[in-house]
């Protein structure tokens, strides 16, 4: 688990149909008032990932400034998505789009939170990014994909039984270089969190990909829901894109 102190697919919807119109101007203050859209966040109200077990489109978004966060395009904001968060840009996925409408994943919980962005030029940089990563947790199976192809496979470990490592689609958030804990000089924190964990050093209990002192974790589910990574698949996972859609099944 990170302590955070330390250690569908792409397309237009609709039919056919109009795409909904521009949001109306919003103003600092109503921008600041909103709740954050980060891995401290608690997103109730966010609707769920309405298909956690299909790999996204490619597309991936990061908000030139803080960015509002609605819950349909065109409907009342939810949140905001901040420009930076624990030490990087944010980046997020894209699993539906209508015309300038963006459906993303966010790094709050619960777990699977999406929210819609207005999406255009001039508030969001977009890229397309042709990695993905599965996770197989029963068969402790890491493996990258570029453009859908195998690139690189690992055995990993992964949650002991009582702190399971959550399951549905989720993204590597941000890239932290350890300065507190030896155990991985780099870790990969991933927008999910632990079901069992509110909390763990400190941090939110944001899961994360991270390597292991000893191979002792090697295909055992040991961890407290992190995804242990040997450090050969570690040197790999930080060449990845931030946004890097991550499947767990």
């Amino acid at each position: 688990m990170l302590p955070l102190s330390g250690c569908g697919t792409t397309g237009d919807e609709g039919g056919g149909a109009a795409a909904p119109v521009a949001p109306p101007p919003s103003s600092p203050e109503m921008l600041a008032s909103l709740p954050e859209a980060n891995t401290f966040g608690q997103l109730d109200s966010a609707p769920a990932d309405p298909s956690p077990t299909l790999p996204a489109g490619g597309e991936v978004l990061h908000p030139k400034a803080d960015a509002m966060v609605y819950r349909a395009p065109g409907a009342q904001p939810l949140a905001r998505l901040p420009e930076t968060q624990i030490g990087s840009p944010t980046w997020v996925p894209v699993i539906a789009r209508q015309g300038d409408w963006a459906q993303v994943l966010l790094p709050a919980r619960p777990n699977g939170a999406t929210g819609w962005l207005h999406a255009t030029p001039e508030t969001v940089e977009s890229a397309h990014n042709d990695f993905r990563v599965n996770v197989d947790l029963a068969g402790f199976r890491l493996e990258i994909l570029e453009m859908g192809k195998p690139t690189g496979s690992w055995t990993i470990g992964t949650g002991k039984p009582e702190h399971p490592t959550p399951t549905g689609r989720a993204f590597i958030l941000a890239s932290i270089k350890e300065s507190v804990n030896t155990y991985s000089p780099i870790v990969l924190p991933l927008s999910s969190h632990s079901d069992s964990h509110e909390t763990f050093g400190g941090g939110p209990g944001t899961v994360g990909l991270h390597t292991w002192p000893d191979d002792s974790f090697v295909g055992k589910a040991t961890s407290d829901g992190c995804i242990r990574v040997t450090r050969e698949a570690l040197d790999r996972l930080v060449e990845l894109p931030l946004g890097t859609v991550v499947n767990i099944t």
